[in-house]
Formats: structure tokens, sequence, C-alpha cells
């Protein structure tokens, strides 16, 4: 049909626009958030020592709550410059991008994810912008999902990477895609390292699980 022909031509175009457009604002937008965040560490005082301040926060997760203060946060405001640079040029921007969501959501679990909760509807209290009271992890749980994207698409076609794929003579790669039970096992690896911060048990059963699917095939020979 003529309207369905239509149809499929303008979201043809779309989709050709989109490995420009979205991946780019999506960048830019997000690079400015931890430049800010790192610049404003970077002329700020430690506060890292404060954490917890609050009897229901949970503070810094393992590994990270047995490391000198001072060295956390150099980590997390070296980090938030370094990784906002590869944002904005879109080089590595896969690793930057996992880089940021680590940061987060380490940042999240120690002083926005309560230490105790019953209850989905009492955690869901806390996805809230607000100066007050426990929760407030609307804006760090945005972020990640925001991060995520560029984890599985990477940094677009105005990047850095895209010219270094242009260069040598990769473009080919671009249409390749792989649907199998390892590519489920990345994404529950992601997923993994996104939530064994705040939630290990959670963390921890999504690593397992994408051990199992990422190996499986390995063992009996099926892809």
């Amino acid at each position: 049909m003529a309207i369905l022909k239509f149809y499929d031509e303008i979201t043809s175009r779309l989709r050709g626009a989109g490995d420009y457009v979205w991946p780019l604002l999506v960048r830019l937008i997000m690079a400015w958030e931890f430049w800010e965040a790192g610049t404003s560490k970077l002329r700020g005082t430690n506060w890292f020592g404060d954490i917890p301040w609050s009897s229901w926060q949970k503070g810094f997760p393992f590994p990270f709550e047995q490391i000198p203060v001072a060295t956390n946060w150099l980590l997390a405001t070296w980090g938030e410059l370094t990784f906002a640079v590869m944002l904005l040029l879109g080089l590595f921007t896969r690793f930057a991008a996992i880089s940021l969501i680590v940061i987060t959501v380490v940042a999240t679990a120690a002083v926005h994810w309560p230490a105790e909760w019953n209850g989905l509807a009492e955690l869901w209290s806390g996805y809230i912008i607000t100066s007050k009271g426990a929760g407030n992890f609307k804006l760090p749980l945005l972020f990640v999902v925001m991060l995520l994207p560029m984890v599985f698409y990477g940094g677009g076609k105005f990047s850095l990477d895209h010219l270094l794929i242009v260069m040598t003579n990769r473009t080919d790669f671009l249409a390749d895609k792989t649907e199998d039970l390892q590519s489920v096992g990345l994404a529950l690896f992601v997923l993994g390292l996104a939530t064994i911060w705040v939630e290990p048990t959670l963390g921890i059963t999504l690593l397992i699980a994408s051990a199992v699917a990422i190996l499986l095939p390995e063992f009996t020979g099926r892809g």
C-alpha cells in the first residue's frame, strides 16, 4: 500500500538521521553534566569523609569503603572530567559510558540509596529530586538510563569512534549485529554492573546469569 510505503520511507530516513542526531545530543548533555560535577569537585572541598551523614544512608559500597577518602575523591573527580571529555569527542564511548555508570551507581549507593527498605512502594518514594529526606535518586537513575544506550550503540556517526572505523576500513562492521545467547550475556553483564553497587544480591545474580549465558555456548559448541 502507498501509505505504508511512504511510512517506511520516512522511518528509514529518520533511522538514518538518528545515527547522527540522538547519540550526539545525549553525549553532549551527559558530557556537560559530568564535566560540571567534576569541576565542582575540583574547585571544592572533599566532603566524602562525611558519608554517611544520615542513619538511612548505606555509605560507600565495597570495595570503595576500603579506599582512603582522598583517593575516592580523586577517582571521582578525574573520572568525571576524563570520561566527560571522552563522551564529548565520542572517543571510546562505550568504555566512557560504562565507567560513568559505575561512578554514578556507586555515588547513588553511597548517598541516595536507603540502607533498608520494605517494599517497592517505600523504595520508589526516593524517586524524587529534593534536598530533604531519604532517596533523591531520580537524577542519577536518569543519568544511568541515558548512558546505557551509548554502551550498546556507541557514540554515533558524529564521533571519533566512527572516524576511526572509517579510517581503518571497517565500515562493514557497522552493519553486523549478532543476536545470540552470548549477546544476552553481555547485556546481563552491563545490567549487573549497574546494579551490584546498590543491590548486591540482584547484581550478583545478573552477573552469574551473564557468565552462564556467555560460557554455555563455548561448552556446548553452539552460539
